[in-house]
C-alpha cells in the first residue's frame, strides 16, 4: 500500500488510551503526522476535552471538503472477557482487535491517510478541514461543538462534510447515513404522602400513577413514519421507588423515557406532548408530577442530492455496492455538523463497535481509505 498506512496508525491510534474525556495520546499523535503532511493544526480544547481542528489549503475557499471523526473511546469494560489486549491493536487472522478498533479509530485513520497522501500527491485547488473530538462518546458538550464554535470565530467553514462513523450493517458499502432520528429523555418525579400500605386514607400513593402516565406514553403511536425516517418510539427505560419495605407506601417514585422521533416532530412538540399528559394524569391521581427533559438533538436530513450521490458513486465504485441512503441507528455528531453544511456519514461495519473484543478486518481499513480518496478526488476534480 502506498502512502500513508491507515493501517499502521488505526493501530497507534488504538495504543493511546483515549477513554472519554482522556486525550490518551491519539490527538497529539495525529496534529503531528497532519502538521508534517502541511496541515495548520489548531487544538481546541474546552471544558476538559480535547479536539483537534487540521486545514489544508485557503481558509474561505469555496472548495473545502471536511471530515469530522473523534478519538475517544467507551470504557473497556470487563477487561478479563477480552481475549486480547483492548489497547494492544493484535492483528490475529487478518483481523485487528483493540477498543476504538471499529468506532472509530480506523475511521479517523483511514481519513486522516487518504487527506495526507490526496494534498500531497495532488496539491487541489481548495482546502481540505479534519475536525477530530475527544467528547463524542461522551455528553458532546466541548466536543465538535466547541469545533464549530471555533471555527466561527475564525471564519473557517467546510462546503460539505462527511462524517466517518460505522455506517454498514453487514457488509462493506451498505449504507451511507443521510440523517438520524431526533433524541431526548425525559425524568419524571412523582410526589406522593408516605404512609402504611394498611391504612390507604392516611397515605397518597405515587406508583399507581407513575404506572399510568408510563403505560399512557407508551401505548402513543406517535406517527406511523416518514419518507425518510422509521416511526417515532418511546420508550420507558426505569421505573423505581427506591422502596425495600411491603407495608409502606413510598413518599416518591421515579421514571425515565427516552424518545426517537423523525421529522414529523421536534423536541418542543413532544415536551408539550408529555407535559400534557402528566398534567391529566396529575388531575385525575392528586399526585405531583415533575418532569425535566434533555434533548441531545433534533432529527435531521440533508436531502439526497450532489453530497450524497459523490459519496454512492465512490462506495460503489470500490466495494460494488450501491448504498442504501438511512437515517436509522442513534445520533451522531453529524447533528452538529448540519448546522454548518451538508453532511453525510459513511465508513465500516458496526458489529464489533463497543463490544468486548472490539475488531476491524484490515483489508476494510484499506478500503475504507480507498473510499475517502476517491471522494476527495471526484469532489475537486
Amino acid at each position: 500500500m502506498s502512502g500513508l498506512d491507515p493501517e499502521k496508525l488505526t493501530a497507534d491510534l488504538i495504543r493511546c488510551p483515549s477513554v472519554t474525556p482522556e486525550e490518551g495520546g491519539a490527538l497529539v499523535l495525529l496534529e503531528q503526522v497532519l502538521g508534517d503532511a502541511g496541515f495548520e493544526c489548531t487544538r481546541v480544547d474546552r471544558g476538559g476535552v480535547a479536539n483537534l481542528f487540521a486545514r489544508w489549503g485557503d481558509r474561505g475557499h469555496a472548495l473545502t471538503f471536511g471530515f469530522n471523526g473523534h478519538t475517544d473511546v467507551v470504557p473497556v469494560g470487563d477487561i478479563a472477557a477480552w481475549t486480547a489486549d483492548p489497547f494492544g491493536a493484535e492483528v490475529r487472522d487478518g483481523i485487528m482487535f483493540g477498543r476504538g478498533a471499529t468506532d472509530m479509530k480506523s475511521g479517523v485513520a483511514a481519513f486522516a491517510a487518504a487527506a495526507v497522501d490526496f494534498v500531497t500527491d495532488t496539491p487541489p485547488d481548495g482546502a481540505v478541514i479534519l475536525t477530530i473530538t475527544g467528547d463524542e462518546e461522551g455528553d458532546a458538550l466541548d466536543g465538535t461543538t466547541a469545533l464549530l464554535d471555533y471555527m466561527d470565530k475564525a471564519d473557517e467553514r467546510m462546503s460539505v462534510c462527511l462524517v466517518g462513523e460505522p455506517t454498514c450493517p453487514n457488509e462493506m458499502g451498505e449504507m451511507m447515513k443521510i440523517g438520524r432520528r431526533g433524541s431526548m429523555s425525559a425524568w419524571f418525579t412523582f410526589t406522593g404522602v408516605q404512609g402504611h400500605s394498611a391504612y390507604l386514607h392516611r397515605a397518597k400513593n405515587p406508583v399507581p400513577a407513575m404506572a399510568r402516565l408510563m403505560d399512557r406514553m407508551s401505548r402513543e403511536v406517535l406517527d406511523e413514519g416518514t419518507e425518510h425516517f422509521d416511526a417515532s418510539t418511546v420508550a420507558v427505560v426505569t421505573m423505581d421507588t427506591g422502596n425495600p419495605a411491603t407495608n409502606v407506601i413510598p413518599a416518591e417514585c421515579r421514571s425515565t423515557v427516552n424518545i426517537r422521533f423523525n421529522d414529523a416532530h421536534s423536541g418542543a412538540s413532544l415536551t408539550d406532548w408529555m407535559q400534557g399528559l402528566a398534567d391529566q394524569v396529575a388531575e385525575e391521581t392528586g399526585i405531583e408530577i415533575g418532569m425535566n427533559v434533555k434533548i441531545s438533538g433534533e432529527s435531521f436530513i440533508t436531502p439526497p442530492g450532489a453530497l450524497s450521490a459523490l459519496i454512492a458513486t465512490s462506495v460503489e465504485a470500490e466495494t460494488g455496492h450501491v448504498p442504501e441512503m438511512s437515517t436509522t441507528g442513534g445520533t451522531s455528531d453529524a447533528r452538529f455538523v448540519k448546522n454548518h453544511c451538508p453532511v453525510v456519514e459513511f465508513g465500516l461495519v458496526g458489529k464489533t463497535m463497543h463490544q468486548v473484543d472490539e475488531n476491524v478486518p484490515v483489508a476494510q481499513i484499506h478500503q475504507l481509505k480507498a473510499i475517502y480518496s476517491r471522494i476527495l478526488r471526484d469532489y475537486f476534480a
